[in-house]
């Protein structure tokens, strides 16, 4: 088990009263495990800025007991702080999740030399395999190559999640850090970029509720290499990922996703809202065709 493949960043199921529905959690985990190369707790996709400590610990635990050791298992352990982002890796650590997912500290916007201070005391404290988030869009901060050259001298960091959405510094990193860093595709709408640039990884979000058109489309490029297969599977899925990436609405995208998949999982918490009924009709249109193909 590894970082390469199709990862899905689980969502949190909230109950009509905006509380964790762990049940529902531990059974959307079981369900995907399996179908997936691996699933990660504590990501974007999964709110975690909306989480408490306590509930991301707890998320921790449900994701563990539901599918560890049937499938790769990633925390994601961001926070504001050093000190916060380290305590929630030792929690990962003793639920047992095989790997962390970290980014730059959000709002904070530490300068690159802090940065680099910051993830390598997160490496000292946990020793554990970790995914690199790149995301400025939403953390302020990006991870520049000074700092990747610094970590990838140590065996912990092994792969980047690249969500930048600039294509150029997609062939800057495939090209600069080929062979020393195993990329992973974090923006959805531009994955056939990426597999042809050799990446091996998908952490995808709509994997929550199409597990297999993903996994069908890594597989004909990175396994197969055929990118005229690609192309056509892509083609299929755009609209989906289009929507989820360019509307400003991922969240409640995946939601509605899973709900159209048969796992409701509630509504995102406040301040993000829900779908019109506009905005459910056209998804649904685009998205059923898919579930059905699966089927």
């Amino acid at each position: 088990m590894s970082f390469e493949g199709v990862h899905t960043p689980l969502v949190t199921p909230f109950d009509a009263d905006g509380e964790i529905d762990h049940a529902l959690l531990g059974r959307h985990a079981a369900n995907l495990a399996g179908r997936v190369a691996g699933l990660g707790v504590g990501g974007t996709t999964g709110e975690y800025y909306a989480l408490s400590f306590e509930e991301r610990v707890k998320t921790f635990h449900t994701v563990a007991e539901a599918a560890g050791g049937k499938t790769y298992l990633t925390a994601g352990i961001n926070a504001t702080t050093t000190k916060d982002v380290i305590r929630l890796g030792q929690e990962a650590k003793k639920a047992g999740l095989n790997a962390l997912l970290v980014a730059a500290p959000y709002y904070a916007q530490p300068t690159q030399d802090e940065l680099l201070e910051h993830l390598l005391k997160v490496d000292d404290s946990l020793g554990m395999p970790i995914m690199l988030y790149n995301f400025p869009a939403r953390t302020g901060t990006d991870i520049s190559d000074a700092v990747l050259e610094k970590l990838l001298e140590r065996p912990n960091f092994i792969s980047m999640k690249e969500s930048t959405g600039d294509i150029a510094h997609l062939h800057h990193l495939a090209t600069h850090f080929r062979d020393r860093l195993l990329l992973s595709c974090g923006m959805d709408d531009q994955a056939l970029e990426f597999f042809v640039w050799g990446v091996k990884s998908w952490v995808a979000g709509a994997s929550n509720f199409l597990p297999e058109a993903h996994t069908a489309l890594l597989d004909a490029c990175v396994k197969q290499h055929d990118f005229v297969k690609g192309r056509a599977l892509m083609a299929q899925l755009l609209p989906v990922l289009e929507l989820l990436e360019r509307s400003g609405k991922f969240i409640q995208y995946v939601r509605y996703g899973c709900e159209l998949a048969g796992t409701p999982v509630g509504n995102a918490r406040a301040p993000l809202g829900t779908l019109t009924d506009d905005e459910r009709s056209a998804f649904a249109k685009i998205v059923k065709p898919l579930l059905r193909n699966a089927n």
